[in-house]
């Protein structure tokens, strides 16, 4: 395709800061430790995504209510994750969703995973943000495309952000990027990465700086043939991680 090109993978600066977007763990009383140390003093994060049961569920967790309340009471931004099956859902089961999130867990904003990419699907996708901000009276919004979409889903009015990448760090060290993107700033822009050894970590936030992504997550879990979840723990290397990002000695 004409309009990619290459991830460097030297060395020189960007000078672009990162923060975290965690894509939703696992439900807190699987994963405690996990949520607990999201309200870590110092812990650059983006939002956190919460995903209850496949969506907010049929009524309020007692579980994910603290989780949420600990969040906020830290001054974590909070996303609800909605599920857009490629662009088949219909926007009155979406808003019904969207609605729970907020009555319940106070919800900052919406992921909208396994977002539609190509531009047939567009105008819908403008429809559905365009009635969560106004359910929310604006909020963030993060289009969960996991790969790089037509270009007119980066308009400012219609996401806040797009993930442009989700998968495997061995497709990951040799992506590309649309040019297009340079339209934009860093901050419109989030990777998720999967089956990061701990000895790449360096190349890997390079990687993401380079392809000008602000907001990331990189784990060593795997997701061992679509079988695993690999965003539902933390990574073992968390606190490496964190100092990594923080102190942008990566960079």
């Amino acid at each position: 395709m004409p309009y990619l090109t290459p991830a460097p993978s030297g060395t020189t600066s960007t000078g672009l800061s990162l923060r975290f977007g965690i894509p939703g763990y696992a439900h807190p009383l699987v994963a405690p430790l996990e949520w607990g140390e999201l309200t870590r003093p110092g812990t650059p994060l983006h939002w956190v995504v919460l995903n209850v049961s496949d969506g907010p569920g049929a009524r309020p967790d007692p579980h994910c209510l603290e989780a949420a309340g600990r969040l906020r009471n830290a001054g974590v931004r909070i996303l609800g994750h909605l599920d857009a099956t490629h662009g088949a859902r219909s926007l009155t089961e979406t808003v019904s969703e969207a609605r729970r999130y907020r009555d319940w867990y106070q919800v900052d904003g919406f992921l909208l995973g396994r977002c539609p990419a190509e531009p047939s699907a567009l105008t819908e996708i403008r429809r559905t943000v365009t009635a969560l901000r106004a359910l929310l009276g604006g909020g963030h919004i993060v289009l969960g495309h996991g790969t790089h979409p037509y270009p007119g889903y980066a308009a400012p009015e219609i996401a806040d952000q797009l993930v442009t990448y989700s998968g495997s760090w061995s497709d990951y060290r040799w992506s590309q990027v649309a040019e297009w993107t340079a339209d934009h700033p860093p901050e419109r822009f989030c990777h998720f990465v999967h089956g990061v050894p701990r000895g790449h970590l360096d190349e890997a936030l390079r990687i993401a700086r380079w392809q000008g992504a602000a907001t990331i997550y990189f784990t060593d879990r795997t997701d061992r043939g679509g079988r695993i979840d690999p965003w539902a723990t933390m990574p073992g290397y968390w606190d490496d991680i964190v100092s990594l990002v923080g102190t942008g000695v990566s960079e």
